[in-house]
């Protein structure tokens, strides 16, 4: 029996267009989705989704793993089993992190020798098979850890700061949501394309304040980027109002992460704030979680 585990992420900059080809900042933060995996006679995957074989209903991203790993390695029959501390559907990379562990443990159990760069591409793979126009983003940085530059798959200094997310519990579908902006882009080109190179040029504009730990200006460029999100329709009145509970507690910024529609916000906040901006998240309503950025990426856990 093997266990591996990767972390969720969120986005500093980047979402939506990094979808275009255009730079996003991502961080892994210190949530987990374990994948536990072993030989059976045939193929289960349990999840608090549920049990079930393979089945792109339910489980997907898991079910797509299978089907890859098939090309390298003699699976006959797999138990695969979920535990995640990452809420689906919420901006937080949980189908990257499932499909990344997962991929990990049957490399692992089977020994299929695969090298991160390998398990980042093949995770790549799934999302987009899954999603349709799905970003290298998550999968590799929950393969890499850390804060990365993405396309350029440039390391950054790490986050030395509190990082509070604010869950609307509301579902976002990724997929659906990617394909509304790409709707938007098609009805008004001239308007949108700006939008989204101005999203991207902010990655680069932050990159050195990110190295260098300027949080105050990063959190300038995150509200800045959050009013760019909203402008192409992925904001919402229940994300808003987590947003601006957490600047008005003192957070340097707060801003949607990943696709939007619902799901979450991530502020930045000095580690004696980072309580009284949770606690105004869940005044709204909303269930507030304090982490932070983590170097660990997928690894063997046993």
């Amino acid at each position: 029996m093997i266990t591996c585990s990767a972390p969720g992420k969120v986005y500093l900059f980047g979402e939506h267009a990094v979808v275009y080809g255009y730079s996003a900042i991502c961080c892994a933060i210190d949530l987990r989705t374990r994948v536990q995996v072993e030989i059976s006679d045939t193929t289960i995957i349990e999840s608090s989704l549920g049990i079930t074989g393979p089945d792109l209903q339910t489980h997907p991203y898991i079910t797509r793993v299978i089907e890859k790993m098939q090309d390298l390695a003699d699976i006959k029959g797999v138990h695969i089993k979920i535990e995640s501390e990452i809420p689906v559907g919420s901006g937080l990379g949980s189908s990257a992190a499932v499909t990344i562990a997962s991929i990990q443990a049957l490399n692992e159990l089977f020994s299929c020798k695969l090298g991160l760069e390998d398990i980042a591409i093949i995770g790549h793979d799934v999302e987009r098979q899954v999603q349709g126009n799905a970003s290298p983003t998550d999968t590799y940085v929950s393969t890499m850890g850390g804060v990365v530059m993405i396309p350029e798959r440039k390391k950054l200094n790490a986050l030395d700061c509190s990082i509070v997310v604010g869950n609307t519990g509301k579902f976002s579908s990724t997929k659906e949501l990617v394909a509304n902006v790409a709707r938007l882009r098609d009805e008004f080109p001239d308007i949108i394309d700006p939008i989204l190179t101005s999203i991207g040029d902010m990655s680069h504009i932050a990159e050195e304040h990110v190295n260098n730990g300027d949080y105050s200006t990063i959190g300038k460029l995150m509200n800045v980027n959050q009013g760019l999100l909203d402008a192409i329709g992925v904001g919402g009145a229940e994300l808003s109002a987590l947003v601006y509970a957490a600047r008005s507690t003192g957070a340097y910024s707060a801003k949607i992460t990943g696709a939007g529609g619902g799901g979450c916000i991530v502020a930045l906040a000095e580690n004696n704030d980072a309580e009284n901006i949770a606690q105004a998240i869940r005044d709204t309503g909303a269930e507030a979680i304090i982490t932070r950025n983590t170097h660990k990426g997928v690894r063997l856990e046993s």
